[in-house]
């Protein structure tokens, strides 16, 4: 998880320090550029491809977090 923990952080251009699964995505730069780098990101991590539109609604990281769970499991 700390390699996601960290690219979330270069994505979101903050310190890795302050990513943690309660992060509010919208305080910082959640945008469709950081959609699709998130995308290959948790690709990359956790080789699974989650949905853009799914991914573009999550609010927090845990959001995040229960897509890879959840497209894991499929």
């Amino acid at each position: 998880m700390q390699e996601f923990f960290e690219g979330m952080a270069e994505i979101l251009e903050i310190d890795v320090a302050q990513v943690n699964p309660a992060l509010e995505l919208a305080s910082y730069a959640w945008d469709s550029l950081a959609v699709v780098s998130c995308m290959a990101l948790v690709d990359d991590v956790y080789n699974v491809m989650l949905d853009g539109q799914a991914l573009a609604k999550c609010e927090k990281l845990s959001d995040i977090l229960l897509l890879v769970e959840a497209a894991g499991k499929s």
